[in-house]
């Protein structure tokens, strides 16, 4: 890598690391290039970082569409602000067949959320990568995590059959559900649910209130049919309402009370163990945060 290039890696490294919001956007950026010349850069940024991440909390969030991804994230994200944190949302966008950038633009869907100081909002294109999730999203989480933000949140692009690889880069899964959805326990597949730690069903106001608790109650029974992949915690079904702040906070304080019980259990789940420390291999980031592998 030329000097040059060595000093602009190293001053970006230092916005980042100084919370510099255009500098973590220019990391950002640099780490989803797919210019065969930026990658070294990119390599040497992320080995920069590495010692800086590793703190937050990390929350990956499917849904099918229209259930209301976008707008819960803002309202939990207020409530997370409100708490004293500060949240990053990595939002993952189909992405335009023209030009291979995102299409939907979550900033425009989180307007309160994106005018917070404490509040940092990325739509990234899904491109060709499957999952729900972008090509560098794990370093993205890095990156955010060594610009101080102590919450990530990673928003997929919908609920799919392939849309699980997030849950492989999180500390924790969030599956929402909309009332009144049809035949969602077939339409998701039993797949998804078994590897979401918390369901959440949305929009649980109004009119449809008592289809929210009748969704939250054919999936707590679905729920006991099924393994726990954490000792000592079992999933549960929560009814939230942004536009009325019903259980939100109810949903932090889970987050809490999952992350007590993975401590407690030393990190492992029932099928595997707990990413530590944290290494870049190639140009992939692996357990820098200490995730759980799944």
């Amino acid at each position: 890598m030329a000097a040059t290039a060595k000093a602009d890696v190293k001053a970006l490294a230092a916005g980042v690391r100084a919370g510099d919001r255009r500098a973590l956007a220019r990391a950002i950026t640099l780490v989803e290039s797919t210019r065969a010349d930026h990658r070294a850069e990119a390599n040497a940024l992320l080995g920069a970082l590495l010692p800086h991440a590793g703190k937050s909390v990390r929350l990956g969030i499917t849904g099918v569409p229209g259930v209301g991804k976008s707008t819960f994230i803002e309202a939990f994200g207020l409530h997370v602000i409100g708490e004293g944190h500060r949240i990053a949302v990595l939002a993952i966008d189909p992405s335009s067949k023209r030009g291979g950038g995102s299409i939907l633009g979550d900033k425009t869907r989180m307007e309160q959320l994106a005018r917070s100081e404490a509040a940092f909002i990325r739509p990234s294109p899904a491109g060709t990568t499957l999952g729900g999730v972008a090509r560098r999203t794990r370093e993205a989480m890095l990156v955010s995590e060594a610009a101080g933000f102590d919450v990530i949140l990673v928003e997929t692009v919908g609920v799919g059959q392939s849309e699980t690889a997030v849950a492989d880069m999180v500390d924790m899964f969030l599956l929402l559900l909309a009332p009144a959805g049809g035949d969602e326990l077939q339409g998701i597949k039993r797949g998804i649910v078994e590897l979401a730690d918390l369901l959440v069903v949305t929009k649980a106001d109004g009119d449809l209130a008592a289809a929210a608790g009748r969704t939250q109650a054919e999936y707590q029974h679905a729920l006991r049919l099924l393994r726990p992949t954490v000792a000592g915690w079992t999933p549960s079904v929560l009814l939230t309402s942004a536009a009325t702040g019903k259980g939100i906070a109810e949903v932090w304080q889970a987050v809490g009370r999952y992350r007590a019980a993975v401590e407690k259990g030393g990190g492992l789940r029932l099928w595997g163990g707990t990413l530590t420390g944290g290494t870049v291999e190639g140009n992939a980031i692996t357990g820098a945060s200490g995730a759980n592998s799944r």
